[in-house]
């Protein structure tokens, strides 16, 4: 299968050049053969005018080609220091580990670039976006003059975002060359020079700020007109349905992640909950669908307890799950699209007789699902793990949504889909809600939330630190997840713990 296809690229010194596309199209393959981690089948790299062969990371460190993986290449219990100087320590002329030298290194380098950071620090003990600075020192001290940024704003709040974009112009301003890869249309304007789509493997068009659109973008990454913003009504909330109070969850050594949290969604109503990923979110949505146990409070689903129920009795009591990750939890890759879709329900008519099962009323209906839900899937017969990640994404849809739900939970509905994916999948969710259910969303991604709650309620160390309405300020809601408010330094009541105090 070709990943990348003919693609001609020229970043000049002192550039920010976005690499924009949706999921799959190819960029992070692209990344990975400049970086020595791929090899090219065809085709040359050529820096500084001159041909250079990457057989390895270490070619392309030596050529001056630095990345930052999406996912951080730390060593949680060493300090900031030991991480930048691991595989090229500097030792006294005795051969012994020169620290002092080593701290120098990185303060003066941190220092010189606005990247503020200890070099005595735990990594451990550092926020994501600080743990993200010390890998560009990292790649800096190696000389690096092009500097490759995969995803790098997928971990980070919206303030740790313009740092980094400020990180970023002082490089360009230093004369180093900067690939930005991203599928995040809202940030590549403000900061790139000069952006360049990539769709299905090939270059699609480049283009600068100054000369384009979101929306003309996000038309060429998808190949069609895409609605960027989601379209719904005012929210027409009724009675309550999930009721969520004082809730404690732990984790498997007995640490308390969910701290006697209290919530309540009304149907015809979405609350979104925002959160930096690792603040409980997980645990929560566990403890809620039966995966977790409950050590503490109470959890009940139109007045019934649902309080350590186990998975199945909470999806019969009429509850859809959309998990965080539909690989692990949400789908078996082995089995065909049609299997998945009646992951759970194969048991109960009309998919089942007895202990038999129906398997034309399976098929049959799986097609009309998939019609219905825009699955495209060369037949309903293939494995579901052979499809795009997207399309994946909707056979969960279509088995959550194909049956009466009285609530909605949905962990992360969107993480790693492209933009005419997340646009399909708000929609589905949007009419969840119109239909009478109530949707409880998590999302580490804020503009997702903005876009979809009615309600957004801010978790920060196992605890609702703040509720806000639709429509709220982005930068508060940013400094809310941060840890920067509580809910008695404004940050307010959730919906269910005030109706707890009423009680």
């Amino acid at each position: 299968m070709v990943a990348n296809d003919g693609i001609d690229l020229t970043v000049e010194e002192g550039e920010i050049h976005a690499l924009l596309g949706e999921n799959g199209a190819g960029k992070t393959t692209l990344m990975n053969v400049l970086y020595g981690l791929y090899h090219a089948d065809e085709g040359e790299i050529l820096l500084d005018g001159e041909p250079r062969r990457l057989a390895s990371p270490r070619d392309a460190i030596d050529a001056g080609i630095g990345m930052v993986h999406q996912h951080f290449m730390l060593v949680p219990v060493f300090t900031v220091a030991e991480n930048v100087m691991l595989g090229m320590e500097p030792t006294s002329r005795f051969g012994l580990l020169n620290r002092a030298r080593a701290r120098h290194q990185v303060r003066a380098l941190s220092q010189r670039y606005g990247l503020a950071v200890d070099p005595d620090a735990l990594v451990e003990d550092l926020p994501v976006g600080v743990q993200q600075r010390v890998e560009i020192v990292k790649a800096l001290l190696r000389e690096a003059k092009v500097l490759i940024l995969d995803e790098p704003t997928a971990v980070l709040i919206p303030q740790e975002t313009e740092e980094l974009f400020e990180v970023m112009r002082s490089l360009k301003a230093s004369g180093h060359s900067i690939l930005f890869i991203t599928h995040k249309l809202k940030e590549v304007l403000p900061v790139a020079d000069v952006i360049t789509v990539l769709r299905g493997g090939r270059v699609v068009g480049s283009t600068v700020p100054g000369e384009t659109s979101e929306q003309e973008l996000a038309s060429m990454m998808v190949g069609r007109t895409v609605l960027l913003r989601v379209a719904k009504e005012p929210a027409n909330p009724q009675e309550v349905v999930l009721d969520v109070d004082g809730l404690t969850v732990l984790d498997d050594r007995g640490q308390v992640w969910v701290d006697q949290l209290s919530l309540r969604v009304r149907s015809g109503e979405i609350l979104a909950i925002a959160g930096v990923q690792g603040n409980g979110q997980t645990e929560l949505v566990e403890a809620l669908t039966g995966l977790r146990p409950v050590a503490g409070g109470t959890v009940r689903l139109d007045g019934n307890s649902l309080t350590g129920v186990h998975p199945r009795g909470v999806l019969r009591a009429g509850v859809g799950h959309v998990p965080e990750d539909r690989v692990k939890n949400g789908l078996v890759a082995t089995f065909s699209v049609a299997e998945n879709l009646v992951l759970d329900t194969y048991d109960t008519a009309p998919f089942a007789h007895g202990l038999v099962m129906d398997l034309d009323t399976v098929d049959r209906t799986a097609g009309e699902r998939a019609r219905e839900f825009d699955i495209r899937t060369p037949s309903i017969r293939t494995a579901v793990g052979t499809l795009s990640g997207g399309n994946q994404q909707k056979v969960i849809i279509a088995r959550e949504l194909s049956r009466p739900i009285k609530l909605l939970i949905a962990s992360q509905p969107t993480r790693g889909l492209d933009v005419g994916s997340i646009e399909y999948v708000h929609r589905r969710i949007v009419e969840a809600r119109d239909q009478g259910a109530a949707v409880l969303i998590v999302s580490s991604e804020l503009d997702e939330v903005l876009a979809l709650a009615d309600r957004i309620a801010v978790m920060c160390g196992g605890r609702i630190v703040g509720e806000r309405p639709a429509g709220a300020d982005r930068d508060e809601i940013g400094l809310l997840m941060a840890g920067a408010g509580t809910a008695g330094q404004g940050g307010g009541q959730t919906d269910g713990e005030a109706d707890a105090e009423a009680r």
